[in-house]
């Protein structure tokens, strides 16, 4: 019996005969099809109609299963604890259609991070993960936001190596401060690599940001949070990471950490191809409100939104991915068709895995999202197997 939205547990019901999804809004690569059709034979999405259980979802929104490209953790665990943690806030955030994911790390002592990364790969390993985020300990004081200052440092390429070896092939992103000394040298290690150099918490010059981007940085992280505002004169990193084709910016839809008119402006200048939704959720996420750790900071969250006890900055949020996707289309009025490019199509690509994942394709895994007419979870299937049962009532 499949666990229900909202439920705790981890219990699954596997599929032996093929299933039909019919009568819902499909939201393909080339576009919605209305009254479309899906078959899902085992774990994958199938061409044709092979006979099989059919499911009438009639009313309702079939997308792809959303990808979090950046997110510490949910359901009052986190990434950075024990396998059960990161097992438990894995299956948190599938229950809200997140069905791929990248785990993210926040500043910690370095041996400390090698440790994680070590725990982190053997659950990427088992397919649990997508890869690993290593966000800080490389990252400007100036711009610290939720991150210990005592432990930060400068990009050393030796010391980022060390933690890519730590990941054994499944670190996927590194968030740095290209400004610091080793910053650029760093970029190019990772690029060499193959693992996503990401700008963010920097204090970048728009001069020093172009730098990066030519040395092979590919992603903004939580563009316009933790980098200097745009100004007239001194555009900052947010110009040059907006204008650059090769450059993919995170946004964090959860209405506090950006205005609408921020949001607007990213979508409108980089295009729907160019931007991928984070939670950047930490340990409240699918919770509420009450007191947390975030790496060894405490996090009062109160209304949903978390912020250091100490200081009082924002700390991540308490974001699932379908409140960004609702968001994104009742109140950003955002076409659906560019909020699921943000939320799958975009980061699979980015991650490299847009064959398996990302779009509602024959061949691709079966993870999709059901959604109501008004864009509620009422079923979540990862790898043709329902995390969330349909609710068809």
């Amino acid at each position: 019996m499949a666990t229900p939205l909202g439920a705790r547990g981890t219990a699954q019901r596997p599929t032996t005969r093929p299933q039909v999804l019919t009568g819902a809004r499909v939201v393909l690569p080339t576009g919605t099809v209305p009254d479309g059709r899906v078959t899902i034979d085992g774990t994958k999405i199938a061409a044709g109609a092979p006979h099989g259980d059919v499911i009438d979802v009639t009313g309702h929104w079939l997308v792809p299963g959303f990808i979090d490209l950046h997110n510490h953790g949910g359901g009052g665990a986190s990434f950075s604890g024990t396998a059960e943690d990161v097992l438990k806030a894995i299956h948190t955030h599938r229950l809200h259609g997140t069905t791929t994911l990248v785990a993210s790390t926040v500043t910690d002592d370095m041996d400390i991070l090698v440790r994680q990364a070590g725990l982190l790969s053997e659950l990427a390993e088992q397919g649990d993960l997508a890869g690993i985020h290593f966000e800080g300990p490389f990252i400007s004081p100036c711009r610290k936001g939720a991150h210990s200052e005592a432990l930060l440092r400068d990009p050393d390429p030796a010391e980022v190596r060390k933690l890519i070896d730590a990941a054994r092939g499944r670190a996927s992103m590194v968030t740095l401060a290209t400004e610091l000394p080793g910053g650029l040298d760093s970029v190019r290690l990772l690029a060499e690599h193959g693992v996503i150099a990401a700008v963010g918490h920097t204090d970048a010059t728009y001069e020093q940001t172009v730098q990066a981007i030519e040395a092979g940085a590919t992603v903004a992280t939580h563009l316009f949070n933790a980098m200097p505002p745009l100004g007239h004169r001194s555009p900052g990193p947010i110009a040059a990471l907006l204008e650059d084709e090769r450059v993919t910016v995170e946004l964090i839809n959860d209405g506090t950490h950006l205005h609408p008119a921020a949001l607007e402006l990213a979508f409108r200048h980089a295009g729907p191809g160019r931007v991928a939704f984070i939670t950047d959720a930490m340990d409240a996420a699918g919770i509420g409100d009450g007191r947390y750790l975030l790496g060894p900071l405490e996090v009062e969250v109160s209304d949903g939104v978390a912020r250091l006890v100490e200081g009082g900055s924002i700390a991540g949020s308490t974001l699932t991915q379908d409140r960004a996707f609702q968001r994104a289309v009742t109140i950003d009025r955002l076409p659906v068709e560019d909020v699921v490019a943000a939320l799958s199509a975009n980061p699979a690509r980015l991650l490299g895995i847009e064959d398996r994942v990302g779009s509602l394709e024959a061949g691709k895994d079966a993870d999709l999202v059901l959604l109501d007419e008004n864009f509620e979870v009422k079923g979540v299937m990862r790898k043709g197997d329902w995390v969330v049962d349909p609710q068809l009532a």
